[in-house]
């Protein structure tokens, strides 16, 4: 029996994603995956070392590692059409933000690259994700830029959207924008990334055909969401793209890391690897 180390972040959709590779509703044969749970930002400095043989990582982050790594051609999670939110206590201008402080979820989040291409000028404080609303709150950050649940419940603090990222990427773009996706280790060797690769496209396919079933998992890693707010959730970012990026999925990782270059924001021109099975 071959363990598989298996890690992404304590997220309801991650956790929707992976529920039937870790809770064994799926046949895997001679592998075992071995589950763990961690912050996105520590699984792209994980990355770094290639600690994990599959990771949930950040595309941005994939930039820095795309050498031990390559993409797994399902369990992307992309906006389409949303993404991550730019908050604060009262409206600025877009053109303001080069004079504001944010709180940023992590250097190597797709957020923060998305930011970066939107204002390259723009002043940062790295934050935990989970505490950012907070800090926009106690006004030690001018605005925050949020991820994960805080996408949906940050106007239950009384903030207001300056940007939705995902929102501006589509306007200019036509594309989904990328923001993680799963990445599995090149040592493995080819054969063996395929086969665990086809596992987590049956893990997603088993979710979203018994949907109630892999939400009910998921909603333990609900932070701070009711049951309808989580189901919306897991809706936005476990979509048709998660199953195959597709075409435009392909194009928008492509695109995304080629900006992130040529704004000089990412050192090297990186070659995107998906696995094909």
């Amino acid at each position: 029996m071959k363990e598989i180390t298996v890690a992404h972040s304590p997220d309801s959709d991650d956790a929707f994603m992976f529920y039937a590779l870790v809770n064994n509703k799926i046949d895997t044969g001679d592998l075992k995956f071995v589950n763990i749970l961690s912050d996105i930002e520590t699984l792209n400095r994980k990355a770094f070392e290639g600690v994990y043989d599959v990771t949930a990582i950040s595309f941005h982050a994939y930039a820095y590692v795309s050498d031990k790594y390559m993409l797994m051609p399902c369990g992307a999670s992309m906006g389409i059409g949303y993404g991550p939110i730019l908050v604060a206590k009262k409206k600025f201008s877009p053109s303001d933000l080069k004079d504001l402080t944010i709180g940023v979820p992590g250097t190597l989040t797709s957020a923060f690259l998305i930011l970066k291409i939107f204002e390259p000028n723009v002043k940062y404080k790295v934050i935990q994700f989970d505490k950012i609303i907070d800090a926009v709150l106690n006004d030690e950050i001018d605005a925050g830029l949020l991820i994960h649940e805080g996408q949906l419940t940050y106007s239950n603090s009384g903030l207001v959207k300056l940007i939705d990222f995902g929102e501006w990427w589509y306007d200019q773009t036509g594309l989904p924008l990328p923001l993680g996706g799963n990445a599995i280790k090149k040592e493995l060797g080819i054969q063996l990334m395929k086969k665990v690769s086809r596992y987590l496209y049956e893990s997603v396919k088993y979710a979203l055909e018994n949907r109630y079933e892999a939400l009910k998992y998921a909603l333990q890693f609900a932070r701070g969401m009711d049951d309808n707010l989580a189901d919306k959730f897991v809706g936005m970012y476990v979509n048709e793209l998660t199953l195959d990026y597709g075409e435009d999925g392909r194009k928008a990782v492509q695109l995304f890391l080629d900006l992130g270059f040529e704004r000089g924001l990412i050192p090297n021109k990186v070659k995107v690897e998906f696995v094909e099975y």
